[in-house]
């Protein structure tokens, strides 16, 4: 069992991709764990177009006050992180919307409880394991839930919209964090 089966046990929606590392697991987690997809000119590129909506809306409305910075990791709250075993962020919100309708939450057992009609929740996860001496293999996970049937049909066309560029985002952090943690093994 992950850790990500405690958080998001049951989801509607699920997207996985890994790779094989050579380091071992502590490396690939603590990596992980350092991981800032901000970093990413393609990250930054496809939020930018995500958010033009919104920000286009704001400029419309002539709206004075600070926009609300750039989507990114620290958007999430850091649910959980085992050492060599994984880690786990959650984040709940209408994310369809365009300033994505994100619920903040104080801590774990939060975002547990959380259960909101209409409010999808996500989670998102690695994990790391031992293939072989010197070996593991990076695995993340993305799992949404959705607490009724509205949820789901608000949610399930914007999945099918950006799970594509979502999939492309996963599989540069998994080769980020593989070159990162590779190359802290070889010193």
């Amino acid at each position: 069992m992950g850790l990500i089966d405690h958080y998001l046990p049951n989801y509607d929606f699920v997207e996985r991709h890994a790779c094989e590392v050579k380091a071992s697991p502590d490396v690939v987690i603590a990596a992980a764990a350092a991981y800032q997809p901000e970093t990413d000119p393609f990250f930054r590129r496809m939020i930018a177009l995500r958010e033009m909506p919104m920000r286009g809306l704001r400029r419309l409305l002539r709206r004075r006050d600070p926009a609300p910075a750039s989507f990114g990791l620290q958007n999430f709250l850091l649910l959980e992180q085992a050492a060599g075993r994984g880690l786990v962020y959650g984040l709940v919100g209408r994310f369809w919307r365009s300033d994505y309708g994100l619920v903040t939450l104080a801590d774990a057992a939060s975002f547990r409880a959380y259960g909101e009609p209409g409010v999808p929740k996500l989670a998102l996860a690695f994990s790391a394991e031992t293939i072989g001496a010197g070996r593991t293999m990076l695995t993340t996970e993305t799992r949404i839930f959705c607490p009724d049937r509205g949820a789901w049909l608000r949610f399930a066309p914007y999945w099918y919209v950006i799970r594509p560029v979502s999939g492309l985002i996963r599989s540069r952090i998994l080769a980020s964090i593989k070159r990162q943690s590779e190359r802290l093994s070889a010193i």
